[in-house]
């Protein structure tokens, strides 16, 4: 259990530092370009930004995958450090430019593969979430437990992954089916919460039941290491 911990603090360290660096960015982009927070005009810069936020997707993911030691694991670690850059972000906003002033400010989320819009609240909630999430399933892997994914579980996760895009984007995909261009000037709608709470609930739920950690009986302390995998005489 020592060992996950020190991953665990690893990770954390290296998605804080990175959260700080996005904060840093977007500060620059939004004093050079006069941006506000819910109103992102990228102009010539739109291409450069959806790289920007492909590559933090990707060297996030990478610290979880060099954390664990198998699938599963790695890809706990790897959402973990996501869950936590997200909130932390928001965090160094507020140091670096005393923003947001509450939760309920909204923001421009993200930009793949449609612009999102919402609350602050909304990406920080599903965030913590996707924290507390991984590091459940990271303590029942160290139990010698297998994940409790079912189809079922999947499937309701999935819908409520879903559900909540379609919250964030929905604006954006209105736009785009009513063949609009102007989205320099787009502005979102009122934010649809009993659709975003709905969506939380079916996304926490499954994921909550499938890695909530359960007692090792006697068996699985013989026959499994600290970090769950089998002792070299079971392989």
């Amino acid at each position: 259990m020592q060992d996950i911990v020190k991953r665990f603090v690893w990770v954390s360290a290296y998605a804080i530092g990175m959260a700080l660096a996005e904060a840093a960015v977007v500060v620059y982009l939004r004093a050079l370009l006069h941006i506000t927070n819910d109103h992102v005009a990228l102009g010539p810069y739109v291409r450069v930004e959806v790289a920007r936020e492909a590559a933090t997707l990707v060297m996030l993911m990478a610290v979880g995958w060099l954390a664990g030691h198998r699938r599963a694991d790695r890809w706990a670690y790897g959402l973990f450090a996501f869950g936590m850059w997200d909130v932390f972000y928001y965090a160094w906003l507020k140091v670096l430019s005393n923003w947001p002033q509450s939760l309920l400010d909204w923001d421009v989320l993200f930009l793949i593969p449609l612009r999102w819009w919402g609350p602050v609240l909304a990406p920080v909630s599903i965030a913590t979430l996707i924290c507390v999430v991984s590091v459940l399933a990271v303590i029942r892997l160290a139990r010698g437990r297998q994940l409790g994914i079912t189809t079922a579980r999947a499937s309701v996760a999935i819908l409520g992954g879903l559900l909540a895009l379609y919250v964030f984007i929905s604006d954006s995909l209105h736009a785009l089916l009513a063949g609009r261009t102007d989205w320099d000037t787009l502005r979102p709608e009122p934010f649809q919460w009993l659709l975003f709470l709905i969506a939380l609930a079916l996304m926490a739920l499954p994921s909550l039941g499938a890695v909530w950690p359960k007692r090792p009986t006697r068996d699985d302390g013989q026959r499994t290491t600290v970090d769950g995998r089998p002792r070299a005489a079971d392989r």
